[in-house]
């Protein structure tokens, strides 16, 4: 079984750093995958290996990386990013304060002339290779690790640019006779200025990166740090991370409650809201099960713990958005496969505006052409560009979270923007789930009590739902259920036991017919019951029928209004059921879905998607049943409803943790949202620099003679990425239904 690795990666800057990290990691014998997330500065990695030679890996690289383990690394994460904002800060005040004065003397004429005052202007050349080597010699560092590694980054282009900047303008002040008179420019207050308003942009950026990572802070922060539990007869409080399994627990008015457990004395109302984003109390008895991190609004109570440290839900939720956010859609690897040559491109053109200037460019041309490319150099941004995709998934990931809606990753979050068909399950997922026995029809001599007892001996040991009716009914009649034997499931057909040496059937008309047991006795009855919406059940004993129950199972109040929102949004809505065709149709008249198919055994429900698929249509499965998970794993993306089983939702996609379908149209609205603000993202970021850079190296120069300032080009290029996370930010503003 193979290891699931966390990192914090410290010194990436753009995705040429994300490339590079990749390929130090996937390096590693033993590795599987990896993802490296330039927006939370985190990398995920799969396989067979030991942490140390990954961290080594990515340390012979040049970059730091440390094991997240715990609340406490990711606290302490937290922490050294805090220092890292409040460090740039004071890189961007101490360059920008030295590089306005210099601006401010220059342009004021305080300073005197190269020729009557070398020595003053050495000076400002060695107050400017302070500031570039103290506040910005990370830049340097991060370039010559690149340069080692064979590969550029945002580091290459901002040290290339300053660097030029000042040693041009340092062998103007040496020998300044060796250059014609208007040639004899010093841009020692640019260098300085751009390596303040870089400073400031990664400042902003890493502000407004700190809230795109709010949805898991805020599940983290749900957990209590202490706990009241029983231990000897006395009622003691310990840290959350040392309660045990089948401990009791005690939960007040107001608690959080610490763990997962099961309600066994007391009752009260809990708000489960940061799980399905339901703001409804959910009422809790005995015998109740409740999940760590859920407010007790009123009530006291004792829970046995039943799920602890990593296997509680929320423990499990926080893990499943992690890896969510981590993950790259098609749409991410195909971009940054065009930021991994971003960087050397972009040197290229600066040679290449550098040598145009400077060959056929009008006078001083040494002067322009090094003006062109450094401003070539500062404008480029393959920040904006590598954070444009992550920094999306990050929000939008998050925000799903909040809404009680959990994506596996971002191939599904991109899949599922794409949907025009959702194929929905009937029961539990359309209607409620509970269903009810509402009609007995006795024939040949049997009475309603014998019948009923015959089917709940038969149901006794099964956990269908349509069982859990039938039980309920025998208890509510104060019938006893007999011992019976042979007992079989048979998916897609009923159930099959002896009783008193008498072979009984309980099920459908498919198994009266398999079985040759004549039900044409109570056919009209049984259209009445399907035209009705109930689900008609049969029940033999040895070959003769005994009974018809009528077993109904209303639709969810919500969902004739989801599946309008899934029309208003496009959306094909198709019913998929074991169910005959009758009771499936009146279901689905009276939620409004478009098309019914009916009478399938659950190992055709995943054929059924198939032939859908074949006629081009790109289908999502919404179910809730181990009988789904076939088909959620076949379909385009897999849906498992709040009230699912773990296989269904192990199977899924995405998981919806309230009960209504309603979540599904939200999942597909919220991935909707997501690729386009993803795709806006990458708009801007290509935009700005198929515009920015042609700009900056002088194209309009010869119609407007504009060519652009250098600090003017640090400027917007620090803007840009600030832009992206700003854009990204939005997500976390969507209302649903």
């Amino acid at each position: 079984m193979s290891n699931q690795i966390r990192l914090s990666i410290a010194g990436m800057s753009c995705a040429g750093c994300v490339a590079s990290v990749e390929r130090s990691i996937t390096a590693v014998e033993g590795v599987e995958d990896a993802a490296v997330n330039l927006g939370e500065r985190t990398a995920t990695i799969s396989g067979e290996v030991a942490v140390n030679a990954v961290i080594t890996a990515i340390t012979n690289a040049g970059y730091g990386a440390a094991e997240l383990k715990s609340l406490a690394d990711e606290s302490e994460k937290e922490t050294l990013e805090l220092l890292e904002y409040r460090r740039l800060w004071n890189r961007a005040i101490i360059a920008g304060g030295i590089g306005f004065t210099l601006f401010v003397l220059g342009m004021g004429g305080f300073l005197p002339s190269i020729k009557d005052s070398q020595i003053t202007w050495l000076m400002v050349s060695f107050v400017s290779l302070m500031v570039l080597a103290l506040v910005g010699g990370h830049f340097f560092r991060g370039a010559w690790t690149a340069l080692k590694s064979g590969r550029g980054n945002m580091d290459t282009l901002v040290a290339l640019g300053t660097g030029t900047a000042w040693i041009f303008s340092t062998f103007v002040v040496l020998f300044p006779d060796s250059l014609p008179e208007q040639a004899r420019h010093v841009y020692f207050e640019a260098a300085v200025i751009i390596i303040a308003l870089v400073s400031l942009g990664s400042a902003l950026e890493s502000k407004a990166r700190g809230k795109t990572s709010a949805a898991i802070k805020h599940l983290i922060g749900l957990q209590p740090s202490t706990a009241k539990i029983i231990r000897n007869g006395e009622e003691i409080e310990i840290p959350v991370a040392e309660i045990g399994l089948d401990e009791t627990v005690r939960i007040r008015p107001g608690e959080r409650i610490p763990v997962d457990g099961e309600v066994f004395e007391g009752s009260s109302h809990v708000d489960e809201s940061m799980l399905t984003g339901e703001p409804m109390p959910v009422a809790k008895d005995i015998g109740d099960r409740v999940v760590g991190g859920s407010l007790n609004t009123q009530g006291s109570f004792l829970m046995r713990a039943t799920g602890i440290g990593e296997d509680t839900a929320l423990a499990r939720i926080i893990e499943l958005v992690r890896k969510a956010q981590s993950s790259k859609p098609q749409i991410g690897r195909l971009v940054d496969k065009v930021a991994s040559v971003f960087v050397p491109v972009v040197i290229l053109i600066a040679l290449g505006s550098f040598a145009i200037w400077y060959f056929v460019g009008p006078e001083p041309r040494l002067a322009y052409a090094i003006v062109s490319a450094m401003t070539v150099l500062v404008i480029a941004c393959p920040c904006a560009l590598g954070l444009a995709t992550p920094i999306s998934i990050m929000v939008g990931v998050g925000r799903a979270a909040e809404l009680g809606i959990l994506i596996r990753n971002g191939e599904a979050l991109q899949s599922a923007s794409q949907l025009d068909t959702i194929v929905v399950d009937k029961t539990g997922t359309i209607t409620e789930g509970k269903p009810r026995l509402t009609a007995i029809y006795p024939v040949n001599g049997f009475d309603e009590s014998a019948a009923l007892q015959f089917a709940g001996s038969l149901e006794a040991g099964s956990e269908h739902p349509l069982a859990t009716a039938i039980l309920k009914a025998v208890s509510e009649r104060d019938l006893e259920v007999e011992q019976v034997n042979d007992f079989n499931a048979l998916p897609g057909f009923g159930v099959e036991a002896h009783l008193d040496k008498k072979k009984l059937l309980l099920g459908n008309n498919r198994l009266m017919t398999q079985s040759n047991i004549d039900i044409s006795s109570i056919k009209d009855q049984a259209k009445e019951l399907a035209d009705a919406g109930a689900t008609p059940v049969y029940l033999s004993a040895d070959q003769q029928l005994v009974a018809l129950l009528g077993i109904t199972d209303p639709a969810r109040e919500d969902s004739a209004a989801a599946v309008k929102r899934l029309h208003d949004i496009g959306l094909k809505v198709i019913m998929l059921t074991g169910d005959n065709v009758n009771t499936a149709q009146a279901i689905a008249k009276s939620v409004g879905i478009d098309e019914v198919i009916a009478d399938v055994l659950p190992a055709d429900k995943a054929s059924k998607i198939i032939e859908l698929q074949q006629l081009g249509r790109k289908v999502a499965m919404v179910g809730d049943g181990i009988n789904d998970a076939p088909a959620l794993a076949q379909s385009n993306v897999g849906i498992a409803i709040g009230s699912g089983t773990d296989v269904a939702i192990e199977s899924a996609d995405i998981a919806l943790m309230r009960n209504s379908i309603h979540g599904v149209a939200d999942a597909i609205a919220l991935s909707r949202a997501t690729l386009s603000n993803i795709k806006q993202n990458l708009f801007g970021a290509f935009i700005y620099n198929i515009f920015g850079i042609p700009v900056a190296a002088g194209a309009l120069f010869p119609v407007w003679g504009i060519l652009l300032s250098p600090i003017i080009a640090a400027t917007a290029m620090s803007l840009s990425s600030v832009t992206v996370v700003t854009n990204a930010l939005r997500l976390r503003k969507i209302g649903l239904g």
